[in-house]
């Protein structure tokens, strides 16, 4: 339950840097007030500083509780999720809520109050780059949007992977899940998940969980990173139709799982001929080795701040395809990718290095994740030895790597 009697003192005392009050204005069926873009740019404002509060139905000079129209409460939702989703770049990740206040008679009136988080990226609006400053916004300045960039690591000063999370605790790692990157006899400790990089300091110098700790580490990332999954999808035909699916899986959990788990779809999902000769043979639809290769290397590299990304996996009678959010880093590019490597998110590699993979698993390796760089030249090998044709890569809109793996004929 919320505390609608805190949220009434704060309209009370009136808007500051963590408050925003809004009067909503209703023609017809469709919003006619506050203007969308307006809204837009104070949501990103306190989304780009240390978040805040917005209250959809409160009169913002005489702090009055005016409501929203029951009626019309589903459509001002709609317009706000709409608004997070497509006025705001990268998506805003607000929580919408749905609560009843009393107004100066005592009587209950409808509202919407709408919480933004400190975000973990720096968002653009319909007006550009804002941040909140008291009770107003104020466009951010060219020297201020470079150093918030920077702290927030979208200029890749500072490695994404290992950015604080905020509003996280240390106390949000699991401890089972800690104790596979430290020695038998460790103890998990401030100083040990330190030196992990699985708990870094904020500008606060606050404790907080990094994106490599809340991704390995924590029994749910989505808590904390609603796009890190991965979806599958099994076609039975060869095109993409709703009317041919026959299995789909969001696939969560700490990275390593996601990886066995969207194997084990791909093994449970797959065609496996048999051929006879002498004695029986049976041949696979894809290669069990190229596909791990190939999951291994999307959690390790797929670009986790690209919010509201996740990566890809769909199933087809003829082909696999997996998309990976991010374009190829550095100056890799599809024709080079088998002769060289280059990791985005070092700490997340170097942590999947150490992960075993399970004694039942027949994959040719111990870890998961294998420095040497062998995983594209065996995703090209095992699955052109398999089908007779390689696979490909390709980049779209310099934002997301699609793999094309071909089924055995």
């Amino acid at each position: 339950m919320r505390d609608t009697e805190a949220l009434a003192r704060r309209i009370r005392l009136g808007e500051d840097s963590t408050l925003e009050l809004k009067r909503i204005l209703i023609a017809g069926n469709e919003v006619a007030g506050p203007k969308r873009n307006d809204l837009a740019d104070e949501m990103a404002a306190m989304a780009n500083s240390r978040g805040g509060t917005l209250v959809l139905g409160v009169a913002d000079k005489t702090r009055e509780v005016v409501g929203i129209p029951l009626k019309r409460l589903d459509i001002v939702e709609a317009w706000v999720r709409q608004m997070c989703n497509d006025s705001v770049k990268p998506p805003l990740d607000a929580e919408i809520n749905k609560l009843e206040l009393s107004d100066s008679d005592g009587e209950l009136r409808s509202v919407i109050e709408v919480v933004v988080p400190r975000s973990l990226f720096v968002h653009e609006s319909p007006g550009g780059y804002f941040r909140r400053i008291g009770s107003s916004k104020r466009r951010l300045p060219a020297e201020v949007l470079a150093r918030l960039l920077q702290e927030r690591s979208q200029s890749r000063i500072i490695r994404f992977d290992e950015t604080p999370i905020p509003g996280s605790t240390p106390e949000d790692l699991s401890g089972r899940l800690v104790r596979r990157f430290l020695s038998p006899d460790a103890e998990v400790t401030p100083t040990a998940l330190r030196k992990l990089r699985l708990v870094a300091y904020d500008e606060d110098d606050v404790a907080r969980i990094t994106v490599s700790g809340a991704l390995l580490c924590s029994s749910s990332p989505t808590d904390w990173m609603p796009h890190a999954y991965v979806q599958a999808v099994s076609y039975a035909g060869e095109r993409r139709d709703v009317n041919y699916q026959t299995d789909a899986r969001d696939i969560g959990g700490p990275l390593d799982n996601q990886i066995f788990q969207a194997l084990r779809f791909v093994r449970r999902n797959m065609l496996v001929r048999a051929t006879k000769k002498t004695a029986r043979v049976d041949r696979p639809q894809f290669s069990e080795r190229a596909v791990f290769e190939a999951l291994a290397n999307a959690v390790a590299h797929r670009d986790y701040s690209m919010a509201g990304a996740r990566i890809r996996l769909h199933m087809f009678a003829d082909r696999l395809e997996l998309y990976v959010p991010g374009s190829l880093a550095n100056t890799l590019t599809t024709d080079s990718m088998h002769l060289r490597q280059y990791s985005r998110n070092e700490l997340i590699v170097s942590m999947l290095a150490r992960c075993s993979v399970p004694a039942d698993e027949s994959l040719g390796r111990s870890r998961i994740m294998d420095r040497r760089g062998d995983g594209v030249p065996i995703i090209l090998g095992d699955s052109t030895d398999l089908s007779g044709r390689v696979p490909e890569y390709t980049i779209i809109d310099e934002s997301e790597l699609r793999l094309v793996v071909w089924a055995a004929s």
